[in-house]
């Protein structure tokens, strides 16, 4: 007797795939060119030296060539592409004063109810531009600065000009190099000596526009023995054309500094996500991130952690949930640069429908970094026969006394425990969520209540369907 397949059908992502009417007050043509980095520069009154280093890393990115590995983008065609689109809409510090469809959108998702139970500050951006922002008046009167990016290149110019892309310089890949001609929005986060933000920080990005792109900047400065955990959100609702993402996070962690960055990233099944993140952390710090990614056609997205000073601490979890016609290649990378640093890596990834869902790593050990400690674990899970797992570590250990270990499990879903679940009265299609939801139950646990919410959510919506 042929054994019975699962199938696990999608279905419509209602609430993320609404959309807006464009009533956008201003956007550049389609395509790259010095006359649109120029026209960006001026919309955004950009200092001489900001509009130099934009027209630097637009001929940084024509050196450039596409990567070689990974998925395929040849899809993506930057003269169909419009980098800056300016909703109507001024930035606003109260609730209120949001273009009603523009907090219509962001009320649906959450937002301005998540900052009354449980943030310290808020940042909302809608297309190009930041459309609202907030912070709690106790944190002002400590000196933390949270605003968007134009803003603090307006007030904390120097500050920005000493740290901006320094961490992810534009010769980096070609996508940094896009980034640095054409970034606009994101948020600005400096929290100074000793100051411990108790409750987090969250930024959300909303892309509406159809074929356009979003390359929000993120640069958060924590001083010694500081501490924030910084929560990143991200959505768009679904077109038939081509959109891009290729954002761009800095994290400086001072010594003795701990910084937590979670992000859910549910862009649209027509999103090609080229985000970079890395953070560098000096002695005694901890960065932690947690990640969940959803959404997008295709995926390339590494966290990078340079562990600078001794004993300084990474800690990585991740998921990835790829369905039909997703490639998410994802994974995290960590560089120890000093002794007795120490990172760990643990990750699931989650593939159906003829999903693709690659898990990527590199780890580097160099000579001066003795007693590093690392270790990874990867492990992912087919929930059919037509999907795909790769797990593809990469490591360069360059010293004798290093402690690394590297752990990898591809598999399917278990017939015996959907089985015994089902003896016990529970339908197949629940047993099989049920499994699914205890297997990224790790990095659920490490998210804020809402996000995991969200999160277990976002689960839900790729599981539900019909089984037979």
């Amino acid at each position: 007797m042929e054994k019975k397949k699962t199938y696990v059908e999608d279905i419509e992502r209602t609430l993320y795939d609404i959309r807006n009417e464009d009533r956008s007050s201003y956007k550049v043509e389609q395509g790259l060119t010095e006359q649109i980095i120029r026209d960006i520069a001026a919309k955004k009154h950009d200092p001489q030296w900001m509009l130099d280093f934009r027209l630097g890393s637009l001929q940084e990115y024509y050196r450039q060539s596409l990567p070689e590995w990974g998925p395929d983008l040849s899809e993506l065609n930057m003269d169909q592409i419009v980098t800056y689109v300016q909703p109507d809409a001024k930035m606003a510090g109260r609730w209120e004063d949001v273009p009603e469809d523009i907090k219509d959108t962001f009320d649906r998702l959450g937002i301005p109810e998540a900052e009354q139970t449980s943030l310290a500050g808020v940042g909302a951006q809608y297309d190009s531009e930041v459309v609202y922002h907030s912070i709690q008046e106790d944190l002002v009167k400590q000196g933390v600065i949270y605003t968007d990016m134009e803003t603090a290149l307006r007030e904390h110019e120097a500050i920005v000009r000493e740290h901006f892309m320094q961490l992810v310089p534009p010769k980096d890949h070609k996508f940094a190099a896009l980034h640095g001609a054409v970034w606009s929005g994101g948020s600005f986060v400096y929290v100074p000596e000793g100051v411990k933000v108790e409750i987090p920080l969250q930024s959300y990005f909303r892309l509406n526009a159809a074929g356009a792109g979003q390359f929000e900047h993120t640069l958060i400065i924590l001083e010694k023995n500081s501490s924030l955990h910084f929560i990143e959100g991200c959505s768009a609702p679904k077109y038939n054309v081509t959109n891009l993402h290729a954002g761009c996070v800095e994290l400086f962690v001072g010594e003795g500094a701990r910084l937590r960055y979670s992000t859910i990233e549910n862009w649209s099944r027509n999103m090609m996500n080229l985000n970079t993140k890395r953070a560098i952390v000096e002695k005694n710090g901890i960065i932690e991130w947690v990640s969940g990614s959803f959404g997008s056609h295709v995926s390339m997205l590494y966290p990078c952690s340079v562990l600078h000073g001794e004993n300084a601490r990474c800690e990585f979890t991740g998921v990835t949930f790829a369905s039909k016609g997703q490639n998410l290649d994802t994974g995290a990378s960590v560089i120890h640069a000093a002794p007795y640093t120490s990172a760990n890596i643990s990750t699931r990834t989650i593939s159906k429908s003829g999903g693709q869902a690659t898990y990527r790593s590199a780890v580097k050990v160099t000579e001066k970094a003795h007693h590093a400690k690392c270790s990874v674990n990867c492990e992912s899970l087919m929930l059919d026969d037509i999907s795909r797992s790769d797990t593809l570590p990469a490591m360069d250990i360059q010293g004798d006394e290093a402690d690394i270990g590297h752990e990898a499990t591809i598999g399917r879903i278990s017939d015996e425990a959907v089985f015994y679940l089902m003896s016990r009265g529970i339908s197949e299609d629940e047993a099989k969520a049920m499994i699914v939801r205890g297997f990224v139950e790790p990095i659920a646990k490490e998210l804020p209540l809402e996000y995991a919410v969200e999160m277990n959510n976002l689960v839900n919506i790729e599981l539900e369907g019909a089984m037979g």
